[in-house]
């Protein structure tokens, strides 16, 4: 019974796993709380809809983002699913329910309540790392990388509480630099542990549904406040429509062949692949507000503002999908990834155009083209007879 209870880490290497590796109901569960995060996020861009609460949205993002991030790579690696482990991911998931507490405010009065509930999930993470090295000689190269580097990163973290803002906001940015370029640097020590490659891209795509689930979530909100009429009900399908075509264009054709980089040690590839996922997420999530700002707009046509950064989102999305199609060249499939590049390219320069004619289109237009160019896409994607 013991050895059940206090069962020590073991290195799950993807080609000892008994068959695919499979989302568990606690990895879902574990997501669930990030769902609030990231519906705070958006909450708090909706009362500030401009490119400074743009560039906070971002901002409050990194970090959220990141802690779900290492939290996904240390148990894709190491989780047993004993009742340790089970017990530190309900930990992780109270820690990360203060961290979406402190997002409204985040930036402002809750600033340092918001760092000291990332420096708790890092700090977990990092007891985690150290433990798992103890019990994996074999990882332990790995463990030790992240350890410093992770810990170096969380210095500037808990510096960050004892000074004011602005200056809380640098030391932050100095420790996120460094926790990015932790696994960056890692080169080898990754290749000889890499992690579950198909259970981390599933992972990833569940977190991408969650942010598209916020797009539904504003269109579903901006038309309860709406008379039910033939504008309102073509409106609300058109913001439908806009969130489908992202779905079609992620899970149909991107392709996490980046990844595969990382048993080589090609970690610039891989985590160009990986991070590009980061703005995907904040692009998203601007979408799906700026859909809502939109169909608010049918009463009181939407101010310029609004318009541009709607079209300025989309556009963020669709470049972004458009990196991660020629990030996927470095490892084949070249011509066909270099086409959809060019479909995602030319889509955001109509969108950006776009932006810069808003000021003689209703909103109405706006979503209208906007969502033809999302779904033009995937007209040319079915039609695409690349291999």
């Amino acid at each position: 019974m013991t050895r059940v209870i206090f069962q020590p880490p073991k290195l799950r290497l993807e080609e000892c796993e008994d068959g695919e590796r499979k989302v568990t109901w606690l990895e879902l569960f574990f997501d669930l709380i990030f769902v609030v995060a990231i519906a705070q996020l958006a909450h708090n861009f909706h009362g500030d809809f401009s490119l400074v609460g743009l560039a906070k949205l971002g901002i409050l993002f990194i970090p959220v983002w990141w802690c779900w991030t290492g939290a996904v790579f240390y148990d894709t690696r190491f989780n047993n699913d004993g009742l340790i482990d089970r017990l530190i991911t309900l930990i992780q998931m109270a820690i990360s329910a203060s961290l979406a507490a402190n997002i409204h405010h985040g930036l402002s009065t809750s600033s340092m309540g918001f760092a000291l509930s990332y420096i708790a999930f890092r700090a977990l993470l990092i007891c985690q790392y150290l433990h798992a090295g103890y019990h994996v000689p074999q990882a332990r190269l790995l463990t030790n990388w992240y350890t410093v580097g992770f810990s170096l990163s969380l210095l500037f973290w808990l510096a960050s509480v004892f000074v004011p803002l602005p200056w809380r906001l640098v030391l932050w940015g100095v420790g996120l630099i460094i926790d990015f370029a932790t696994p960056l640097s890692a080169g080898q020590r990754v290749a000889k542990v890499p992690p579950n490659l198909a259970h981390i891209t599933e992972r990833i795509g569940l977190f991408t549904i969650i942010v598209l689930g916020e797009s539904i979530v504003s269109v579903v909100g901006g038309v309860s406040e709406l008379v039910w009429t033939p504008t309102s009900i073509a409106i609300a399908l058109l913001g439908l429509s806009i969130a489908f075509s992202f779905w079609w264009m992620y899970f149909d054709t991107v392709d996490e062949s980046p990844l595969h980089a990382m048993r080589v040690g090609k970690m610039i590839v891989a985590l160009t692949w990986l991070y590009s996922h980061l703005p995907l997420a904040v692009g998203l999530t601007a979408t799906g507000v700026g859909v809502e700002k939109m169909i608010s707009g049918l009463d009181s046509d939407a101010t310029r503002g609004e318009k541009v950064l709607f079209c300025l989102a989309v556009a963020l999305c669709l470049m972004i999908l458009s990196n991660l199609h020629w990030t996927s060249c470095e490892l084949g499939q070249t011509k066909c990834k270099k086409i959809l590049t060019y479909y995602r390219l030319g889509a955001a320069a109509f969108v950006l155009t776009l932006a810069f004619a808003c000021n003689f289109l209703s909103s109405l237009v706006v979503i209208t083209l906007v969502a033809f160019a999302c779904g033009i896409q995937i007209v040319l994607d079915i039609f695409n007879t690349c291999p």
